[in-house]
């Protein structure tokens, strides 16, 4: 005869079955990942050069082609993602479309945004991530430190210094620097000018580019004058937006070489990019956007999977949760670039290679051989913990 259970043992064994499924349910239960991506991109300008204009959807794309990425992967652990993305044309309407989203029940997002609205955004939505894929400020590396922003676009120092880097290795060390007028081409001139200092090179002179005549032969005319200036090694160009740099190749004084924002640039990413899988990575993007991949598109692609790399570990959505683990240097992101990724615990900056190519081929990729650091090479580009202000990892929020 087989004992019966009592009442009292029927309800603990019902209750242990009730937890079991729900348990099971939850397992089951799919996480949805919602990643809103937000960009406004101020309008140049008239420009002397026939400069390419970059693509309107840069940035945009490379997140789409990531959540594709993330819904490859997260399918095997019931992980769903999906992109929400809003394009203003100016920064007031950007801040309106972040709320809407963030009003919707969204706390993760891609930003292409110059700096100023950026730190709009980041005040605005305080309990939300977001990850820079659009401003390349040094500030906000060093000293205008926002404690819910990480960074997967490479700061204008990284730029400059990987260029220092490649100039110290094949010795040309004398610098004729050509900076524009625009506030983005001082702030390039000026990492440059502390790349020089860093790596031992000299600036022989630097000339400001103000020329105001609107008629395009003007710089192609002057520029052999203008380049006149004691014996340089190279002409060292800050003209980011391309309003004349694009004239100084094969027109300078001296047969002399040309770099920076034109001629041999240092970029996070570019087409000619193809080892360590990237050429896999450049397939996919160009079957998806019907173009190349340039450095804003890597810049979001490398942040959403970012965030679904931690998500996948978390098993959470949560902002901080994400945060907390990016920042911990415990969790690296492949990036096709030969080493896995990770972001500097105080500034947020995502280290990675820096890629120097010109138009249609890649020369090089710093850090160079030889420039070394006592836990990272990496840190070797742009500001390195004792020069930064920016101490993200030990912040609360």
């Amino acid at each position: 005869m087989h004992p019966f259970l009592s009442r009292a043992g029927c309800l603990i064994a019902f209750a242990c079955c009730a937890t079991f499924t729900s348990a099971t349910a939850a397992a089951e239960q799919e996480l949805s990942v919602r990643i809103g991506y937000l960009s406004y991109q101020p309008d140049p300008g008239p420009l002397l050069s026939n400069v390419i204009p970059e693509p309107e959807d840069g940035g945009l794309r490379g997140a789409e082609l990531a959540i594709t990425d993330s819904n490859s992967t997260g399918r095997f652990l019931k992980h769903r993602y999906a992109l929400q993305s809003r394009a203003a044309e100016s920064s007031d309407q950007l801040i309106e479309d972040a709320r809407s989203l963030h009003a919707d029940g969204l706390r993760l997002f891609i930003v292409n945004a110059p700096a100023r609205t950026l730190q709009r955004l980041a005040e605005t939505m305080q309990d939300s991530l977001l990850i820079n894929s659009g401003s390349s400020n040094d500030e906000l590396r060093t000293s205008r430190c926002l404690g819910n922003v990480l960074h997967t676009l490479p700061s204008r120092s990284m730029l400059a210094d990987a260029l220092g880097q490649f100039l110290a290795v094949r010795r040309w060390n004398r610098w004729l620097l050509i900076s524009g007028p625009t506030e983005e081409d001082q702030a390039y001139a000026e990492a440059l000018k502390r790349a020089a200092k860093r790596f031992g090179h000299k600036i022989i002179e630097e000339k400001p580019w103000s020329f105001d005549n609107d008629q395009r032969r003007t710089a192609q005319a002057d520029m052999p004058l203008f380049t006149q200036a004691g014996e340089y090694d190279v002409v060292v160009v800050a003209d980011e937006r391309g309003d004349f740099g694009e004239y100084v190749p094969y027109h300078t004084w001296l047969p002399r070489p040309v770099a920076g924002t034109q001629g041999l640039t240092p970029t996070g990413w570019h087409k000619t990019v193809e080892t360590y899988g990237a050429a896999q990575l450049q397939k996919r993007f160009e079957t998806h956007a019907n173009r190349w991949m340039n450095d804003r598109d890597f810049a979001a692609w490398i942040g959403v999977r970012s965030l679904a790399t931690a998500i996948t570990k978390l098993g959470t959505t949560d902002p901080l949760a994400i945060r907390q683990i990016l920042l911990s240097e415990s969790l690296p992101v492949d990036g096709f670039k030969g080493r896995k990724l990770t972001f500097r615990p105080w500034n947020g900056q995502l280290r990675q290679p820096v890629p120097l190519v010109h138009p249609r081929g890649l020369v090089s990729s710093s850090p160079q051989d030889g420039f070394l650091h006592p836990t990272s090479e990496l840190d070797t580009l742009g500001f390195d913990r004792p020069e930064s202000q920016c101490r993200l990892s030990e912040a609360t929020r």
